[in-house]
């Protein structure tokens, strides 16, 4: 029972659905778990795995977010949302109440339901879940960093002379699938000339010139707003030397 008690504590800090748990199942992890193995039963014995229940306020602005839509429809998302939780905090303890209750039995019924699917795992099917969890907290560690770059406005990465062709050529290409489309784009790449490709080739170069002015650029509006953890190592030693210099 202490690996079902662990992998009660994982499940519901992650509170995700089994589905969301067993995307792409039967894979091998990436780094640092590349050597597990994350076998194909997990998407069928773990598909009607029940989500976490909403909270009581999520509870009452889901409920509530349509009809505020509906009486401005040109408002923002955000802007209702923001008068939704304005709404809430003012809302009497009593009709709060109900909502609280709301989440109190599904929650109840939640926990019942999770202890009533681990206790058909097996400890090593427990195990690899587990692992697969960690996986997916990596994974969506990494998005968030990516938005953040996005955010701050990081340039993007040079593209190769290949990658340059295929972006010019799909929206030309009449296959209907884009798998279909990529085939055919694959196959007019590897019939071009010599010449033809040095044209994308140059243009890859001249991206990659791009990308290293903007980069330097950017690192160096990091360096004065104090984020020197986004700038490249080589960056920061060379910023490093270039002080000791003086």
């Amino acid at each position: 029972m202490a690996p079902l008690r662990s992998m009660w504590g994982v499940l519901s800090a992650l509170g995700r659905s089994g589905a969301e748990l067993c995307a792409g199942c039967g894979m091998r992890l990436r780094l640092p778990f590349s050597f597990v193995y994350i076998p194909k039963w997990f998407s069928s014995a773990l598909a009607s795995y029940p989500k976490k229940p909403l909270t009581s306020y999520l509870r009452f602005s889901k409920e509530q977010l349509p009809i505020y839509k509906a009486r401005n429809p040109d408002a923002k998302t955000t802007e209702l949302i923001k008068k939704i939780a304005e709404v809430w905090r003012d809302l009497p303890d009593s009709e709060k109440k109900i909502y609280e209750d709301a989440y109190r039995a599904d929650w109840q019924a939640y926990k019942e339901e999770v202890n009533r699917i681990q206790e058909q795992l097996t400890p090593s099917q427990v195990l690899s879940l587990e692992k697969e969890i960690i996986q997916k907290r990596l994974k969506k560690k990494s998005l968030i960093k990516k938005r953040e770059l996005t955010m701050l406005g990081k340039p993007k990465r040079p593209r190769s002379a290949y990658n340059i062709f295929v972006s010019e050529s799909f929206q030309e290409a009449k296959d209907s699938s884009s798998q279909a489309k990529l085939k055919s784009i694959n196959e007019n790449w590897k019939n071009l000339s010599s010449s033809e490709k040095q044209v994308y080739i140059q243009l890859a170069k001249d991206d990659k010139i791009r990308y290293y002015n903007e980069m330097k650029s950017w690192e160096e509006q990091m360096m004065e707003v104090g984020r020197d953890d986004l700038i490249r190592r080589y960056v920061k030693e060379q910023a490093k030397d270039d002080t000791e210099k003086f």
